[in-house]
């Protein structure tokens, strides 16, 4: 039980960095949540703040790098600053806390991916171990991951008020050579529709549009209680929300795509002709060697029946080059089918060699150099086909949901069509209001707009008519 002296005095100022995909977001929101619900302060200022809690990734080199240094920077407010503890949760603790205590005495917490919804009992255990002039007997609350948040938990929406993440699942049961995730997230652990569909709602009141559905494979969730909720169950469901607009699916595997669901996909208005699903080669000895359940074959004949029942679909997906034993003929062959497969938006990352995984310890390890000789020439061959892409809309009209001014110029609004994720996909910028010239607008309203040109990833778009859905609730109008 916390002590008379630290219930007593007033909570500290916290703030908080978080890093790495959205589905750590989620977390950090839930842990945002159960900060503000305990009367902890959030601050903007690392100067001001008591408590700085850094949400970490450490799902690849680049991502560790960037939480080991945030890391650091953050712990010079002990110093300059009015800091008293540092907290570092998620991903890095979860797979280095040994190392880590070990390395940052500065650190005064650590907790990882399956104890964060402790975050507030945590800190009062720290604090009141301070007063009495001590510290905590532990510095890292580490276990198996087991908790999923639920509809239930206190969550902050940070972030653009119209558009949201809403995660489905926890954990992942696949075992890719290249990843580490299972390790760090366990296996999966799915929330209910009824659970789901609440949460979506309290969202859509608040004056969300757009649901961005995540987790670590979409096809896996219900996998844990058999399928007796699935995506085909799910889906429907959230469209029947009033509010909703678009429904967008991240993280898609292509291996489990049933005929059922793609009927879902394809006839559902409020689901956006939009798929987020890596594939990461082509080849089927590489594909073989990442231990993905997946051939070439399969995935042509997947695109083949998804582009049948929805002609104008829009693919992103995901590729890595330079696996342990790609040889150069295989990178070609995976050049070839890409540009076969006219794909939207694509990603190209360099394999990363991360310790734990089954690839690490693999023979025929390509040297750093090729690797990035053929990163650099895939995005090239891809570039060219995104940019012909993009030219083809020129002229064309679209419906564009809003999402605020540009923050390169006062002079220009941005957007998104339904086949452009926020953050990654480019945007549609408008340089001509038409219609809206003497009007108000905020963000989650939508427009139809003609594109007009476009300017490397993004579109320049004038609008032609308005098709607005009403307000976002707690968006701020900025244009008068």
């Amino acid at each position: 039980m916390m002590s008379t002296q630290v219930s007593a005095r007033e909570k500290p100022n916290v703030y908080f960095v978080s890093l790495g995909c959205p589905k750590n977001l989620v977390d950090s929101q839930v842990m945002l949540g159960k900060l503000e619900t305990e009367q902890y302060k959030v601050t903007q200022s690392p100067e001001d703040a008591e408590v700085i809690i850094v949400n970490t990734c450490s799902f690849i080199q680049a991502a560790k790098e960037e939480s080991i240094e945030t890391i650091l920077e953050m712990a010079q407010y002990k110093e300059t600053g009015n800091c008293k503890a540092l907290v570092v949760s998620g991903c890095l603790p979860q797979r280095y806390s040994a190392e880590l205590e070990k390395e940052m005495p500065e650190v005064d917490l650590m907790i990882g991916t399956g104890q964060y919804h402790r975050i507030t009992e945590l800190l009062e255990k720290h604090e009141e171990a301070l007063s009495l002039g001590g510290a905590l007997p532990n510095r890292s609350y580490i276990d198996f991951p087991a908790f999923i948040h639920t509809e239930k938990d206190p969550r902050v929406h940070t972030g653009p008020a119209h558009t949201a993440f809403l995660k489905l699942s926890e954990g992942c049961n696949r075992r890719c050579a290249f990843c580490i995730i299972p390790t760090l997230r366990g296996d999966v652990r799915s929330r209910t529709v009824e659970s789901l569909v609440e949460e979506a709602t309290a969202m859509a009141n608040r004056g969300v549009k757009e649901l961005n559905l995540v987790a670590q494979d979409l096809t896996h969730y219900g996998l844990d209680t058999k399928y007796k909720e699935n995506l085909v169950t799910l889906l429907p469901a959230l469209a029947k929300i009033d509010g909703i607009e678009w429904i967008r699916l991240h993280y898609v595997y292509p291996d489990e795509f049933s005929d059922e669901l793609i009927e879902v996909f394809a006839n559902e208005p409020k689901i956006v002709k939009y798929l987020d699903m890596p594939i990461q080669h082509t080849n089927d000895r590489v594909l073989r060697l990442m231990n993905r359940r997946l051939t070439k074959a399969k995935l042509f004949r997947l695109m083949d029946r998804l582009r049948e029942k929805v002609p104008a679909l829009v693919f992103r997906t995901s590729i890595i080059v330079g696996f342990p034993g790609e040889t150069e003929a295989e990178f070609q062959e995976l050049c070839s089918d890409l540009e076969k497969l006219k794909l939207d938006h694509v990603g190209v990352f360099s394999y990363s060699k991360e310790e734990g995984t089954k690839a690490a310890t693999m023979e025929g390890h390509v040297n750093p150099s090729t690797r990035r000789k053929r990163q650099k020439a895939l995005i090239s061959l891809l570039q060219k086909q995104r940019d012909e892409k993009l030219d083809s809309m020129i002229g064309t009209r679209s419906r564009v949901m809003l999402d605020g001014p540009s923050p390169e110029s006062g002079l220009l609004l941005q957007g998104r069509l339904s086949t452009q994720a926020q953050e990654i996909d480019g945007r549609v910028l408008i340089n001509d209001l038409g219609p809206l010239s003497d009007a108000s607008v905020t963000p989650g309203d939508f427009f139809e707009v003609e594109i007009t040109e476009r300017v490397d990833q993004d579109l320049l778009a004038r609008v032609v008519s308005v098709k607005s859905h009403g307000k976002s609730a707690s968006s701020q109008k900025f244009l008068q």
